[in-house]
């Protein structure tokens, strides 16, 4: 089945679409100005770009630090994967110099989103805690077992095919909640529900600003057009061509981007990425045009379409965990079930365009972890298939695709 974009917004779009810029025949908006989409992520003023995220790059850049090191089990501490989290200008936490000079840091903007967590600061440090958390048990809980075989309560290596993996003695690899929890409570919940907020992007006197180009102090934007540009930022941030990222497509982090790739490489959702470029494209012509209604039905794209890929990849993992624990394959199972519990950890920080909130809450995600965790002392070691089939069943019901669709991409 071909994946199709969603029909409410398709139907929105008839009233406020614009061109590609190669059709000579544009359709007007409803403020009789024509916008035009460029064929890649390029905008200009008197010459120089206007495009800037070196913030979102260098988030990118740190966590892939934090990824590796997760696993560098003769160098790692506690204490030296806090400091990478929660790191402070000009201290050596890095291998990267450029990393080490710069004020930016990755726990400051996790769980930070104007919209969920301005006036929800108890929950942003509960959320903030459980990413410690997960590091500090990659050392306490996993790193014990490097030299030996996992088994229930025993933590250890256990086959996956060709590779080793490295769990604590409830089954997790801590290592893969913090990177796929990390995609949801960082670059999802930036972009969604952050930069493509209308509390951010029309803050104060942005929209005058914006109508006026007058420009951020010493920059070549406005700041309308710098926190759409933001939230590309977190997807695209660290492509090797920001203009046309699609190229590289899955292989530039190991993060949203990454996902994406995945995602669209199933043949029942192929062309969501293009839906989702395509929007963040038309959606900056649309600032550049003065023409907001526009702007918000294509954060409207991607604000769906981004909620989309975390909740089908939480469904593969279920589903690909499932299938490897009824074979006894504990292996590929509990690797498949870490990463399934860092992308339930990220439906937090979905939208749902229509209510404005996640598709499921805290209490919710919270819920459906216990589930996981909790069907035995022995954590993943006690799971039955049947709890993951109902999982995968209870989310995949909030969107527009079946278990079955989700199930089989890679």
């Amino acid at each position: 089945m071909k994946y199709l974009p969603n029909l409410f917004l398709a139907a929105t779009l008839l009233f406020v679409s614009c061109s590609d810029d190669d059709n000579t025949d544009p359709i007007p908006d409803n403020g009789g100005v024509d916008i035009e989409a460029p064929l890649t992520y390029n905008f200009e003023r008197n010459g120089e770009t206007t495009v800037s995220f070196d913030g979102q790059t260098t988030r990118i850049r740190m966590g892939e630090e934090v990824v590796g090191a997760l696993l560098d089990f003769d160098n790692s501490t506690s204490e030296s994967l806090l400091a990478k989290f929660n790191h402070q200008e000009g201290e050596s936490n890095f291998e990267n110099e450029t990393l080490n000079a710069s004020n930016k840091n990755l726990s400051s903007k996790t769980a930070a989103s104007r919209d969920y967590f301005v006036t929800n600061t108890a929950e942003t440090a509960v959320i903030r805690a459980d990413f410690e958390t997960y590091m500090e048990k990659q050392i306490s809980d996993v790193f014990p077992g490097e030299f030996q075989a996992a088994e229930p309560g025993v933590a250890g290596q256990l086959a996956d095919g060709s590779a080793t993996r490295w769990v604590a003695p409830d089954g997790l690899e801590y290592n893969q909640l913090w990177i796929k929890g990390m995609i949801g409570a960082l670059m999802a919940d930036q972009m969604l529900n952050n930069y493509l907020s209308p509390a951010v992007l029309d803050e104060a006197d942005n929209i005058e600003n914006n109508d006026n180009e007058v420009l951020a102090e010493g920059k070549n934007y406005t700041t309308m057009e710098h926190k759409w540009d933001e939230a590309y930022g977190y997807l695209f941030g660290n492509s090797p061509s920001a203009t046309n990222p699609l190229a590289t497509l899955g292989d530039d982090d190991s993060f949203l981007n990454k996902y994406l790739g995945r995602v669209e490489n199933d043949p029942d959702f192929a062309g969501i990425a293009q839906e989702i470029f395509d929007a963040f494209k038309l959606g900056r012509a649309a600032i550049v045009g003065k023409n907001y209604q526009l702007r918000e039905v294509q954060a409207a794209i991607i604000q769906e379409r981004v909620s989309e890929i975390i909740a089908i990849r939480a469904v593969y993992y279920l589903e690909q965990g499932r299938m490897a624990l009824e074979q006894e394959n504990f292996g590929t199972s509990f690797h498949d079930l870490s990463e399934g519990y860092g992308f339930i950890y990220s439906l937090r920080f979905t939208r749902n365009t229509v209510t404005g909130e996640p598709y499921f809450n805290r209490t919710e995600v919270d819920a459906m972890l216990s589930q996981l965790m909790e069907q035995g002392p022995n954590g993943l070691w006690d799971l039955t298939p049947g709890v993951l089939s109902d999982l995968a069943e209870t989310i995949a019901a909030k969107f527009s695709f079946t278990v079955a669709q989700a199930a089989d991409s890679n």
